[in-house]
């Protein structure tokens, strides 16, 4: 069979005019609806409108043009199916046998600032997917075209046999049931979010592909980066990567990590992260400073990390940022002078993030992660903690200076790997307990890592204490104030330690686990 009558409709028009002309020389006779067709006329490509094919008007402002027996018959029709033979022949109907149809740019338009719900409701196309799924299922027959990267395969095979291939058929039908598919639970996930409904009882997501990654966390695992259509500012998938080669599965993974700390922070701050935790974060004045401080914090682990700021990078930090090995660093910006030194360095990513939003305004996010056979749904962990939020549960005070100290720990310990203990002082992170079994087992690992520095230190948990060990382990080390969220049955045994040494205790209420 070849290819002899063609319906094209885009609403993105890259590439149309080429694509009918050529088919145009083919032999091909094209139908066309609204600006399509104007296009197609102003270019010479031969047309024929919609309304003469249907003997009906576009009406209701082309919301109905193509739903119309003329088009769905021609579309649908079995060519091997007598009974189809001879129906299209009864009724003087004639055949589609390539469709070329992109959709209203919903997302586009839902992207705004300022839409309203009826321009938004207007875009929402009904005779472009109709067309395309009637297409897409009679493949056998017909082509379809949903994509312009696809419009030189189709061409190409027209030119050499006058159709398609059905294997290429086969793979264009897929595309368009996947890009419909994608349409429709993304006005579906709009038309959820405008009734205020969070969590309903059918879950369905769309992502587009960013890039194939080599390969997964390793190195025989197959994996790809894909992103929200409509993904938020300050965030990886938005990010443009300036310099560097290509992100790996666990580059993506640690940076992600390195940004959700660092957006914890209202001042100046710097995030190293290793193996998607931290592995020292600072505080201070300037980026510089609090640079300083997160290397210092662990300047074994910080090798081959990611660094994460919050504030543009200059020419001060990058220049002490580029005497080590480091895998990757984001920040809103980079200034000219800092990206000419870090660029020296071949195998750097830089990744520009943008502008971020204030700690205490970020909104929550809807969260996935995979089980075998499902997956799990919740919203990102952005409480935010002030100290008006915390009850001192001991006979001593915390000073201001332990307080600030406290929260500053709290904002990071609540992205450690649970069970997480971890120690801060003088605006950075002295030790930090990851991962463990046990939360004594935390507690060791991060007094261990601060050494003598734990004298002074305050102590953060991201959960409650089951019992008075860790308290005693505390002591020990010299931790003079500790923050922790409180609610086991046996807190009074870690309130009564905590008295016995004078360590100042705070509780919020809030537990953050991150597992």
């Amino acid at each position: 069979m070849a290819i002899r009558r063609a319906l094209i409709s885009v609403s993105d028009k890259t590439g149309v005019v080429e694509f009918a002309q050529e088919l145009a020389k083919q032999g091909v006779e094209i139908i066309s609806t609204g600006g399509t067709a104007s296009l197609l006329e102003k270019e010479g490509v031969p047309v024929i409108g919609i309304s003469d094919v249907t003997g009906f008007p576009e009406i209701m402002d082309g919301r109905v043009k193509t739903l119309h027996p003329a088009v769905h018959s021609g579309l649908l029709a079995v060519r091997d199916n007598a009974g189809h033979r001879q129906s299209m022949e009864e009724l003087g109907l004639d055949y589609i046998d390539l469709v070329c149809v992109n959709l209203y740019p919903f997302a586009q338009t839902i992207a705004k600032p300022d839409v309203s719900y009826a321009e938004a409701i207007e875009n929402i196309d009904i005779g472009g997917p109709s067309m395309l799924r009637s297409a897409a299922k009679n493949h056998a027959f017909v082509t379809v075209v949903v994509d312009a990267a696809d419009y030189a395969e189709v061409l190409e095979q027209v030119r050499a046999g006058g159709d398609t291939e059905l294997e290429t058929r086969k793979k264009l039908a897929a595309k368009v049931f996947r890009h419909t598919g994608a349409y429709d639970a993304l006005i579906g996930d709009y038309l959820t979010k405008q009734t205020g409904a969070t969590l309903p009882e059918r879950y369905t997501v769309t992502y587009e592909k960013v890039q194939d990654l080599r390969y997964g966390e390793n190195p025989h695992q197959q994996a790809a980066f894909y992103r929200q259509p409509l993904a938020a500012p300050g965030t990886i998938p938005t990010a443009q990567q300036l310099h560097g080669k290509e992100l790996s599965y666990n580059n993506i993974n640690d940076a992600n990590a390195a940004l959700a700390i660092v957006k914890e922070f209202t001042e100046p701050a710097v995030v190293a992260v290793k193996h998607m935790n931290p592995c020292g974060v600072g505080i201070g004045e300037t980026i510089d400073e609090a640079y300083g401080k997160a290397y210092e914090a662990d300047p074994t682990s910080i090798f081959g990390g990611i660094v994460a700021a919050n504030r543009t990078i200059g020419q001060e930090a990058a220049q002490r940022m580029s005497e080590i090995f480091l895998e990757i660093i984001l920040a809103p910006d980079f200034t000219p002078e800092a990206l000419e030194i870090l660029s020296r360095k071949k195998n750097i990513r830089l990744l520009q993030i943008g502008e971020l939003a204030a700690a205490d305004q970020r909104e929550p996010q809807w969260l996935s992660t995979s089980v075998e056979g499902g997956l799990l749904v919740q919203q990102s962990d952005v409480h935010h903690l002030s100290e008006a939020d915390l009850k001192v549960v001991t006979e001593r005070q915390p000073t201001a200076e332990e307080l600030k100290q406290l929260l500053f720990a709290w904002k990071v310990v609540k992205h450690v790997k649970s069970n997480a203990i971890l120690l801060a002082k003088n605006n950075m992170t002295i030790g930090v307990g990851a991962g463990q079994m046990n939360r004594v087992g935390a507690a060791r690992i991060a007094i261990e890592q601060a050494n003598a520095a734990a004298a002074g230190a305050v102590l953060a948990s991201d959960a409650f204490f089951p019992m008075g060990d860790t308290m005693e382990l505390a002591a020990q080390a010299g931790i003079t104030a500790v923050i922790q969220p409180g609610g086991s049955v046996r807190d009074e045994e870690s309130i009564a330690v905590a008295n016995q040494h004078n360590i100042a205790m705070v509780m919020t209420g809030v537990r953050s686990f991150k597992h």
